[in-house]
């Protein structure tokens, strides 16, 4: 999770978010060295006492100015576009979680195991034990397995929410009277945390998200839901 004075991302937990990452960072030296070059142009026009009475007419520079950041563009495109189809690949999930978003908390269906269906609320802070976390841990953790891939079915029965979870890269809208999904492998053990990021209402801030993820030979060995 995030922690005081953090400047980059989580770290990741998916190979989605790992894929992510490398993209901002690919993206982020593109935008250090175009920022640079202006800079560096801004800086020789205000301080050179110089002028070319030819520059009024280079056409040579115009195609070059107007080439260079189409280059530049396809260079972001081309990798964003990659991750976009990667993100909505479905690759014969393992499980399938149903989650509901609610004013103001989750509802959790594990089609996969009977329909065992529970509500994830907020912790008050009168009910925190030493260790919690102030306005993201739950009375209810879900309980997934890693290293197999998982289906996430998001929607919502009143309001628009989103399901999100940075450390694995997952960020999808609960609509309501739309079901959306998103799938994930998350690539090893933990508590992490997420929280609803579409403004939905007075306690939009207090319907956090926690996943407990554990090794997948724990999770087939019987039911080991925190209820």
């Amino acid at each position: 999770m995030a922690h005081a004075a953090q400047v980059g991302l989580q770290d990741a937990t998916s190979p989605i978010m790992e894929e992510l990452i490398t993209f901002h960072d690919h993206a982020l030296m593109i935008i250090f060295l175009i920022c640079f070059l202006v800079l560096y142009a801004l800086f020789l026009t205000l301080t050179t006492k110089l002028t070319n009475t030819n520059i009024s007419d280079a056409q040579e520079m115009e195609t070059v100015w107007t080439i260079l950041p189409a280059i530049i563009l396809v260079l972001i495109a081309l990798p964003s576009l990659r991750i976009l189809y990667m993100t909505d690949e479905v690759n014969d999930p393992s499980l399938t979680i149903k989650s509901i978003g609610h004013q103001w908390y989750w509802t959790y269906e594990y089609t996969d195991y009977g329909g065992l269906i529970f509500n994830s609320y907020m912790l008050p802070p009168l009910f925190l034990e030493p260790g919690d976390l102030r306005l993201l841990d739950v009375d209810n953790r879900v309980v997934l397995p890693i290293e197999a891939p998982i289906r996430m079915m998001i929607t919502s029965q009143d309001v628009l929410h989103s399901w999100a979870v940075p450390t694995l890269g997952l960020k999808t809208d609960a609509i309501p009277g739309r079901l959306n999904q998103i799938t994930f492998t998350a690539t090893r053990p933990g508590v992490y945390y997420g929280q609803c990021s579409e403004i939905c209402g007075a306690n939009h801030s207090f319907m956090p998200i926690v996943l407990e993820l554990i090794p997948l030979k724990i999770f087939e060995m019987g039911p080991v839901f925190t209820l």
